[in-house]
């Protein structure tokens, strides 16, 4: 049975809107039904807990419909940005050409060394709860009470408001 996934990607080196076209197409090769597959705008953002000088990311959220468990998406979206370049690197939050954290699996929640599902920081973030509420406002993940939507109204923080880029992509 096909789970529904949220995924993330970010880019902040190279050519940031073909890096995340290319990470949305390899993931969609994953979708049982590419037909069913959401997509948000990419914006713009600052980067948040990076090394000082790092360009703004471009970002965007997708959901796919995933048949396996999180482990063997976590596998198959480490393969995906390491065919598309990300190189390992030892300082935490480097500038990196692809970024893609898997944000929830279906209602799994999960905490372990590898994979902490839904994400520990998504409702955190700006960068990630704008696009995400772009396609699923109404989503309340797994072990919360507020939905998407509320947690970007609600949401304190000093991120600047993401600038959009391109609506279709």
């Amino acid at each position: 049975m096909a789970i529904r996934t949220g995924i993330s990607l970010g880019s902040n080196l190279g050519n940031r809107l073909a890096n995340l076209r290319d990470a949305r197409d390899m993931l969609l090769g994953l979708n049982p039904t590419e037909t069913s597959f959401k997509q948000s705008s990419i914006y713009q953002t600052d980067p948040v807990g990076c090394p000082s000088n790092s360009p703004d990311f471009y970002n965007a959220v997708i959901e796919i419909d995933y048949i396996g468990t999180p482990h063997d998406l976590l596998s198959s979206v480490q393969g995906i940005e390491w065919h598309l370049g990300r190189i390992p690197t030892a300082e935490r939050n480097a500038p990196r050409k692809i970024d893609l954290d898997i944000l929830y699996f279906g209602d799994t929640i999960m905490d372990e060394d590898v994979l902490t599902l839904p994400h520990p920081r998504l409702t955190d973030r700006r960068f990630v709860l704008k696009p995400l509420a772009d396609i699923s406002p109404q989503l309340i993940l797994p072990g919360d009470l507020s939905t998407v939507g509320e947690h970007l109204r609600k949401l304190d923080t000093d991120e600047p408001e993401p600038s959009l880029i391109q609506s279709m992509w």
